[in-house]
């Protein structure tokens, strides 16, 4: 073997080496990562008052939920940045739908945020779910996420959190900025950019292996 081969091999190992090392955890990120379970068997909704008359709940749904309880005039920001960051990205999922968390009263108010929703961004809103409920009501739902988060005087606060198909909240263990993160605010643009779009994609990834599984194991 001469000297000038020995010296490209070396010099082939040192810098492609690392870039396939690099690629394969990538790539096996991106394939098995899970988004953490921080509170199990959050409440259900069934039996809630619904926008729609028809029933709402969790179970077998992954869900974005919010509670913008008397506080809906100041939300409509919120509801914006979300519409378009979120919703109009992944509503087509099959099981995916949006749920926001009202005092009893507020249905007119849903209806003129709908139709500015739908003006603004000319997505169907169809996967946009509005329960209605009693102070505490709201508050015990709340209360069943489990997080070190508050609501205000009136049942709102910017966050919105992640509920999978078995009612446990989602979210980050690890997170760079505050350690645990139990909801993302949808006050900041920045924030559902650099973090709440990514932790939606790797949850509906996870339910698309799942079901990508299940079809293999059962298909003759």
């Amino acid at each position: 073997m001469s000297k000038s081969f020995k010296k490209y091999f070396v010099l082939s190992v040192l810098f492609i080496f690392p870039i396939v090392i690099y690629l394969f955890f990538a790539s096996g990120k991106n394939n098995f990562a899970l988004l953490p379970v921080l509170t199990t068997k959050v409440d259900d909704v069934k039996n809630w008052v619904t926008f729609s008359k028809e029933p709402i709940q969790f179970e077998d749904k992954i869900t974005v939920l919010g509670f913008w309880g008397e506080d809906l005039s100041s939300k409509k920001g919120d509801a914006l940045n979300l519409n378009q960051k979120i919703y109009k990205r992944f509503y087509q999922f099959k099981d995916f739908q949006f749920v926001m968390v009202l005092n009893k009263g507020q249905q007119n108010q849903v209806q003129e945020l709908k139709q500015e929703l739908k003006s603004g961004v000319g997505t169907d809103l169809i996967k946009w779910r509005f329960i209605f409920g009693s102070d505490d009501q709201i508050i015990g739902l709340f209360k069943s996420l489990k997080t070190p988060l508050k609501l205000t005087d009136k049942n709102s606060l910017p966050y919105v959190f992640i509920i999978d198909k078995q009612r446990n909240l989602r979210g980050r263990d690890d997170d760079e900025d505050i350690g645990t993160l139990f909801g993302f605010n949808a006050e900041s643009v920045a924030e559902i950019n650099n973090k709440m779009v990514d932790d939606v994609k790797v949850i509906l990834a996870e339910y698309r292996r799942a079901w990508k599984k299940y079809n293999k194991i059962t298909s003759p």
